[in-house]
């Protein structure tokens, strides 16, 4: 099985004295895609290029943003990439950080892994429209990628698609991350381009238990208020090899929880 983990740390230094690293050594994942580095190269360097889980060594590959303590991806991997593609091409997000996608390439598979952060529109109406921003030109790429690639896009979205992937839907209809235009744009790229939503493929109904995220405000984590904002959204052959899913809660090294999807491939 290949064993791909999405998990936004809410901050890598946090993460880590959490016990980030003796999880991934038990849980043992290929590639572990991070959101929400919070870090820039130089606290990077010496510390955290690699997870150096025992016996479980993984290297990072990491896009900062230009911003101090701001956003961030990663992924961790134990297989080396063919190529690492730092940013999708768009200035404006490209210097938030917030794509990095590995390719593995051999000559019966061309894979791509995307670790991405969409932008939160819940700081108010600028943030908003940059989101909307985001989407409007994260789409054509994508849409183009998953052409001649198999692909699998992990990361915080920051959409909760249905009313099934949030407690309190009808309390956050007006609400960033449950508008009608993000949960239509979602719906749009899944159609369109193609994606699987591998989580909701392999649990259609699952309600409570699929949230990957809860607020730090109102008692949200022990009261289970939560979101489903974190997604694994894969190309449908990709999608079709998955066999199981899991959002892990036993530990918590954030605000988010990570999402763990085994598939039926090795590199």
């Amino acid at each position: 099985m290949f064993k791909l983990i999405s998990l936004n740390l809410n901050g890598i230094r946090s993460a880590a004295t959490k016990g980030l690293a003796e999880w991934v050594g038990q849980t043992r994942p290929d590639c572990i895609c991070v959101q929400e580095l919070k870090a820039q190269g130089a606290d990077i360097v010496g510390r955290f290029e690699e997870i150096a889980a025992p016996a479980w060594a993984m290297k990072g590959h990491f896009h900062y943003a230009a911003k101090k303590g701001y956003s961030g991806v990663g992924i961790y991997t134990r297989h080396e990439p063919s190529d690492v593609r730092v940013g999708y091409g768009n200035p404006e997000f490209d210097d938030e950080g917030r794509y990095v996608e590995l390719r593995f390439d051999t000559p019966t598979r061309k894979l791509s892994i995307i670790s991405s952060y969409f932008p939160s529109g819940s700081s108010g109406d600028e943030r908003q429209t940059a989101k909307y921003r985001f989407l409007d030109s994260i789409f054509p790429h994508l849409h183009t990628l998953r052409a001649d690639r198999e692909v699998v896009l992990c990361g915080d979205i920051n959409i909760a698609h249905k009313e099934q992937d949030l407690k309190n839907w009808k309390g956050n209809l007006k609400n960033s991350g449950f508008l009608p235009e993000e949960r239509a744009w979602l719906t749009r790229l899944l159609q369109e381009a193609s994606l699987v939503d591998v989580y909701r493929h392999l649990h259609p109904d699952t309600l409570g238990e699929a949230y990957t995220w809860w607020s730090n405000r109102g008692q949200a984590w022990a009261k289970n208020v939560g979101w489903r904002i974190d997604y694994q959204l894969a190309t449908p052959a990709l999608a079709a090899l998955a066999r199981q899913t899991s959002i892990w809660k036993d530990t918590r090294f954030s605000d988010h929880a990570p999402l763990l999807v085994d598939y039926d491939f090795t590199l």
